[in-house]
């Protein structure tokens, strides 16, 4: 593809470990630039890889040498760095969410003029998804009916010595989890139309169970169970479940019913595991090997996607349309309506089965 793709990583936190270990080796891409709030864990980073900068936001987003800025800053920042960039004519590509709203994100996408826009979760680009995907497309269920996707936890302060984000606007299980869930049932049963929710905020606080700041109490500002009802455009529905409320589950992370066949999907926070199904006709959960999918893809594999041919499987429309079902979602709780989206997404072509060395080009 000629010389590498020029990559500016802006947010510099955990995260971005996982995506500098899929792209930093890559030889379609270089990193070129980084920059952080704390410029000096930036300049850290920048010092690892040959030819890479330490720069601020500004002076990133304005570089010619970066092609795409790789937007991993916490939500409250992610629209405020993409339209700096946008405004620059670079490519963006970010962490979930788009944006912290859903009116953000859409000023996001509308300022994509010439240049693209994506954005995680990319997990649904692995074999998970993607072979359960192919079983569906090559009629192993029959006509898809329905869908059922499950998260639950006890919440996050049980480990995270510092869980108060998990509990402020923008937050909740809904948020923190929803677009894995969400992003692959766009993938299996394609877009949304109409959501109905219910919502519950069972406890007023929270006590963090860990570090220096163990049996503090800190306050619950949103709900922190949500289930809900989407109307996929084809005709199935999914139902779902995000909850801070919840010891431990047995269901399968995603399950998809068809006329003829189960299938039991893996954790879509993965970006493998088992796809199993059940035909009508059989009396065995069967294991399906891998068919479709980056094999033993990591975080940043969506953006590497834009870069091949025939990609861009991980773009902004999706991540905005996952947006606004979670939006929804809220809003049908809150208010006890049905609620009619005002986006939709098409579903992007089925990734072939790539292995690991085909798409890993060192």
């Amino acid at each position: 593809m000629g010389e590498p793709h020029g990559i500016g990583i802006v947010g510099l936190g955990v995260i971005s470990g996982t995506y500098l270990s899929t792209l930093q080796q890559h030889a379609d891409v270089r990193i070129v630039a980084t920059a952080d709030l704390d410029h000096a864990r930036a300049a850290a980073v920048a010092a690892s890889i040959p030819g890479c900068r330490a720069l601020t936001v500004a002076e990133l987003v304005a570089d010619p040498a970066v092609h795409t800025v790789l937007n991993l800053t916490i939500p409250a920042a992610h629209a405020e760095v993409a339209l700096a960039a946008l405004a620059h004519g670079k490519n963006v590509y970010g962490e979930k969410p788009l944006a912290a709203t859903f009116a953000q994100a859409r000023q996001v996408l509308a300022a994509a003029d010439g240049s693209w826009v994506g954005g995680a979760p990319d997990t649904v680009l692995g074999t998970g998804v993607q072979t359960a995907r192919d079983a569906i497309d090559t009629g192993r269920i029959g006509r898809p009916l329905s869908a059922v996707a499950t998260w639950v936890s006890p919440g996050h302060e049980a480990w995270h010595p510092h869980p108060d984000f998990y509990y402020r606007d923008g937050g909740g299980p809904l948020f923190d989890m929803g677009p894995y869930y969400l992003t692959s049932l766009v993938q299996l049963l394609g877009p949304v139309v109409r959501v109905s929710g219910a919502s519950s905020r069972p406890r007023s606080t929270r006590r963090v169970g860990s570090g220096p700041r163990a049996g503090e109490a800190i306050p619950v500002e949103v709900d922190t169970h949500v289930s809900g009802v989407l109307e996929h455009a084809g005709g199935a529905l999914s139902t779902v479940t995000f909850s801070f409320d919840a010891v431990a589950t047995t269901a399968a992370p995603i399950e998809v019913h068809g006329e003829s066949g189960t299938l039991a999907v893996p954790d879509p926070n993965l970006f493998d595991g088992e796809v199993r199904l059940r035909r009508l006709d059989g009396e065995e959960w069967a294991v399906l090997p891998p068919s479709a999918g980056y094999a033993h893809a990591g975080r940043g594999i969506g953006l590497i996607d834009f870069l091949r041919d025939g990609g861009g499987r991980a773009h902004g429309a999706i991540a905005l349309h996952v947006l606004e079902i979670m939006t929804a979602l809220l809003d049908s709780a809150r208010d006890g309506v049905r609620i009619t989206l005002e986006t939709t997404a098409e579903r992007p072509p089925l990734v072939p089965f790539t292995p690991s060395e085909h798409w890993s080009r060192q």
